[in-house]
């Protein structure tokens, strides 16, 4: 029995592909690809010769059987056009279709433009929400930014240079003016990063015609003057501080004054939160 492996690959630049990823692709009896003529163009580039065949949104479902049959024989490598497969891209019915006849699945991991985007945004990385690419009509676009508003979580979405404008001027009216990191083209020649606030993205990119892929950092939402955290927000706070030098007593009277708690209560948490 063959093993199903999840090839990442490169979101721009060739370089980021790795060693393993070329040898898993060139050794698999066949490659499923989003889109078997880009696919072919990096294939060509690292000379593999393994046979393609098209897994894409609107007949991933027709080709379960096909590659179900074929993982009997020997290995299949799945690859998106860009980056992690499964991730927003096809490829979660396969996993469950294959893990369902007992094969095995197992990820050669690489490139992921969200987790790239998220670890140079310069917000917290401790826990975020990804939420893939925002709806196209501006009513269920607003609609999922209802839903995510107060979460703590620094939010993480993809966009399309079509609708950067119109998403950039309704995360600013639905979740605020925060903090972002707007990430265009990464690992490519024109690779831009522009941070700052929501309504300062929204001015900047009107301004000039957007191009190519996005990925949008979001501040997640911050307790309000007067509002008492949750106890996720605390222990989070207190896991962050107790990374430094400062003592216990020093973090509660500091936190105390930010969380609405007292700072017996984190003293208490920091105390079970000492190793």
């Amino acid at each position: 029995m063959g093993t199903l492996y999840l090839v990442a690959t490169p979101i721009g630049n060739l370089e980021d592909m790795s060693p393993r990823a070329i040898r898993v692709l060139r050794e698999a009896s066949l490659i499923a690809a989003e889109d078997t003529r880009h696919t072919g163009i990096l294939l060509k580039h690292f000379q593999i010769e393994t046979p393609l065949t098209s897994y894409f949104e609107h007949n991933k479902l027709n080709k379960l059987d096909l590659i179900l049959e074929k993982l009997s024989t020997g290995d299949v490598a799945l690859v998106s056009d860009a980056g992690t497969p499964a991730v927003n891209d096809p490829g979660y019915e396969l996993v469950q279709a294959a893990l369902a006849s007992a094969y095995d699945v197992r990820p050669v991991p690489g490139p992921s433009a969200p987790i790239a985007a998220l670890t140079v945004s310069g917000l917290p990385t401790d826990s975020f929400l990804y939420l893939g690419y925002l709806p196209h009509k501006t009513s269920e676009r607003h609609k999922r930014l209802v839903e995510v508003e107060s979460q703590p979580y620094t939010l993480v979405f993809l966009e399309s240079p079509y609708r950067i404008v119109e998403a950039l001027e309704d995360i600013a009216t639905i979740l605020g003016d925060r903090r972002i990191c707007v990430a265009r083209e990464m690992t490519k020649m024109f690779e831009e990063y522009w941070r700052g606030n929501v309504s300062g993205a929204a001015k900047y990119f009107k301004s000039q015609p957007p191009r190519g892929e996005f990925t949008l950092v979001v501040e997640g939402k911050k307790a309000e003057a007067g509002e008492r955290w949750t106890e996720e927000q605390i222990q989070h706070a207190i896991a962050d501080e107790l990374k430094g030098e400062k003592s216990a007593k020093e973090i509660s009277a500091e936190l105390a004054k930010q969380s609405g708690w007292n700072k017996k209560e984190i003293y208490a948490l920091i105390n079970q939160n000492k190793p």
